[in-house]
């Protein structure tokens, strides 16, 4: 591990003009990691840059330095480095690929099963619950100062991935990460409040609508929801709101698994699939659909209409879940 970190601090300290960026449709790990490493570069003196497709979420507006990330812009601009963080797919970095002109380092620091290593330097750790853990202590190896706005940003991360330290895969090294940020300077109350009790009302309207329309398959082991593009008009949601709808149905006694089935422009389906089961692995499913993610949360782009690709999707499960029965 401190052989590898060596690797990645080598290129960023030859540095002097940085991207750091992470995947489209950002979760508060690819925005903690992001912000996090943005702010520590910054402070290293380097010119950083920090992009994501579609610039900053509003909901995740309660992050420090929330203000240093923006969308790409239309011409590829000049980099030493391109820090990838929690991005296991090059072409899940979207729109950002195209705006990074030839000759950067690519640095891939990520913490999923299924990632490509399609960087020039690659640390993937799937035993990290988060990719803000593996942040954490590549900080600590390389003796980084933690203040209150980096500790804040990687506890979001960690947070926000484990579900609240819940998910499998937190671990001591976890805690003892969450133990040194709160120590860096978290305000764990506050920073809760804003994480998980500052939800707008439109969603709460798309979480009451989710459960209305949840539809239960393979003897109920299976809960889906299905999210059309008029769905989302007459709803007024913006794709932010998504975010942990699917753990409600994944928290039904009984249910092994739950998918979510959103409807896209351009004649694609976006799929997040959850489960339950250690047995039940939904990375290596949604790898038969190009995708990929954790064993226990992953996810997909598939062409095809929203029947179509629920429908196929389905009897992927249901044919892994009577494997196991």
């Amino acid at each position: 591990m401190s052989k590898m970190f060596d690797e990645i601090l080598a290129p960023l300290d030859n540095a002097r003009r940085i991207l750091v960026a992470s995947h489209l449709r950002p979760d508060a790990d690819a925005l903690g990691s992001a912000i996090a490493c943005a702010l520590w570069l910054k402070g290293c003196g380097k010119d950083v840059v920090t992009w994501i497709e579609d610039g900053m979420p509003d909901k995740f507006r309660y992050l420090p330095g929330h203000d240093l990330v923006s969308a790409p812009p239309s011409a590829p601009e000049k980099f030493d480095v391109f820090l990838a963080l929690d991005t296991s797919v090059k072409n899940r970095l979207g729109t950002v690929v195209e705006a990074v002109a030839p000759g950067a380092i690519w640095v891939n620091v990520d913490h999923h099963v299924s990632n490509e290593l399609y960087g020039d330097i690659n640390h993937v750790d799937p035993s990290a619950p988060a990719t803000g853990q593996i942040l954490y202590e590549l900080f600590r190896h390389a003796g980084v100062g933690l203040t209150p706005a980096i500790a804040t940003n990687l506890f979001a991360a960690i947070s926000t991935d484990t579900g609240s330290f819940q998910y499998q895969g937190t671990d001591s090294r976890t805690f003892d990460a969450g133990s040194g940020l709160v120590a860096a300077g978290v305000d764990v109350a506050v920073l809760s409040r804003a994480m998980y009790e500052s939800q707008p009302k439109r969603r709460f309207d798309l979480l009451r609508f989710a459960l209305n329309k949840a539809e239960f398959h393979c003897g109920d082991r299976i809960a889906t929801f299905s999210l059309t593009l008029a769905d989302v008009a007459q709803l007024g949601v913006i794709p932010e709101d998504n975010e942990g709808i699917i753990d409600q149905l994944r928290s039904i006694d009984g249910v092994r698994a739950a998918i979510f089935f959103e409807e896209l422009p351009e004649g694609k389906v976006r799929v997040s699939a959850r489960s339950k089961d250690p047995a039940l692995d939904v990375c290596k499913i949604c790898q038969m659909f190009k995708g990929g993610g954790h064993p226990m949360a992953s996810g997909a782009r598939v062409s095809g209409t929203l029947e179509a690709v629920r429908e196929e999707f389905l009897k992927a499960v249901s044919n892994e879940i009577r494997k196991r029965d």
